[in-house]
């Protein structure tokens, strides 16, 4: 059985797969005779049908809890969790591992859900699973053989209200957890790494905060025993994941690179961070809770151009006011393409690092990153 509020399409594959499904006022009545109900991600705690079941006594689960109960008796878990890099981290650590000739599926919020890698995986193989604040709050059982914080900055607080209950869900991931992976100075127990340890070899994929996503993968594959040669192949050839830092384009000199996975303040910045060009930057989206005030203050010199888009609009518009830089209002994407594309010069970078999450005007940050992408290939 399943609940949804409103039909989509997803929702006629499962009805054709012979699935019983409730919509909107519906969904109470699949409640009766249930002893699990299994929780997708992005349905918050008080939603109805979740507070309901808890108030009858039902077990309530997220899917990582059912999938790590349908892993098979050996099957060895990283678990990665943090605010910024964790889709990078894990898909690293995945090509580490594959580097070393072993058996791994990569799960989690990487698009993959545990319970499907669990139909995947080996007794002797590894699952990494990326973890997020909302697939940690249902968690009972779920313990990593190897968990990895890479970072915690304020992110979600329009889900989880505090940043005290954001953190408290991200560092469920070290209940269980036979062995932690913190960065160091956090004050968290476990082995520790930061962006300047030594590497086995320099990481292809761009930026200091994505040699700190290298550090971390390469503790944990450590742990794990994966020997120092096959960390560094998988360094020096991983390319890294789309929406993240990805270079679209470059056109007359001019580089065009797709962060649309920057969501929240703290990734915007570390993706200005990692170029020495001047910056032509795309900011904005649908709100999260963030003050932009911070993000407004600290970005350098070298963004010589701002473009706003999306709901956020007004918001960053007054934090940059207040800190004294030029904006120019795009509106949406495309119009924000258009105007960086007449004022780019050789040398400059255009950086879609929006800082806000998509929903205003696209299904998500994938969407978007695809729309901007095809926004760029179509320059002539």
């Amino acid at each position: 059985m399943a609940a949804d509020r409103s039909p989509d399409a997803d929702a006629g594959e499962l009805a054709g797969a012979g699935v019983e499904i409730a919509f909107g006022s519906e969904e109470a009545s699949l409640l009766d005779g249930v002893d699990l109900l299994v929780k997708s991600p992005g349905v918050p705690g008080e939603s109805p049908l979740v507070a309901t079941a808890r108030a009858r006594g039902i077990d309530v689960w997220s899917e990582v809890e059912l999938g790590y109960r349908l892993l098979p008796p050996g099957t060895s878990l990283i678990g990665v969790t943090g605010t910024n890099g964790k889709t990078t981290t894990t898909e690293l650590l995945g090509a580490i591992l594959r580097a070393d000739r072993r058996q791994v599926e990569v799960a989690g919020n990487v698009g993959r859900a545990l319970t499907d890698a669990a139909e995947e995986a080996r007794p002797d193989g590894w699952v990494v699973c990326e973890l997020s604040s909302f697939q940690l709050e249902d968690v009972y059982t779920f313990a990593c053989d190897i968990a990895v914080l890479l970072n915690l900055e304020p992110d979600h607080l329009d889900r989880h209200g505090t940043f005290d209950d954001y953190r408290a869900a991200k560092l469920r991931i070290f209940e269980r957890a036979h062995v932690s992976v913190v960065p160091r100075g956090m004050g968290l127990d476990g082995i520790e790494f930061a962006a300047d340890d030594p590497l086995p070899a320099e990481p292809r994929i761009p930026g200091s905060h994505n040699r700190e996503n290298a550090a971390a993968a390469t503790a944990a594959a450590r742990v794990a025993g994966v020997p120092d040669e096959a960390i560094a192949e998988a360094l020096r050839t991983f390319p890294g994941v789309p929406h993240r830092l990805e270079l679209v384009r470059e056109r007359n000199g001019v580089r065009w690179v797709n962060d649309s996975k920057a969501t929240n303040t703290a990734a915007a910045r570390r993706g200005v961070a990692a170029y020495h060009a001047p910056l032509l930057l795309i900011l904005g989206g649908s709100l999260k809770g963030e003050d932009f005030g911070p993000l407004a203050r600290e970005l350098p010199d070298s963004v010589r151009a701002i473009y706003l888009i999306g709901a956020a609009s007004d918001e960053l518009a007054a934090a940059l006011d207040a800190a004294g830089r030029a904006y120019k209002r795009a509106g949406d994407l495309a119009t924000a393409v258009t105007h960086a594309d007449t004022a780019a010069e050789p040398g400059d970078v255009v950086l879609l690092s929006p800082a806000c999450a998509s929903y205003d005007q696209f299904a998500n940050f994938e969407e978007r990153g695809d729309t901007f992408r095809r926004l760029v290939e179509e320059l002539s």
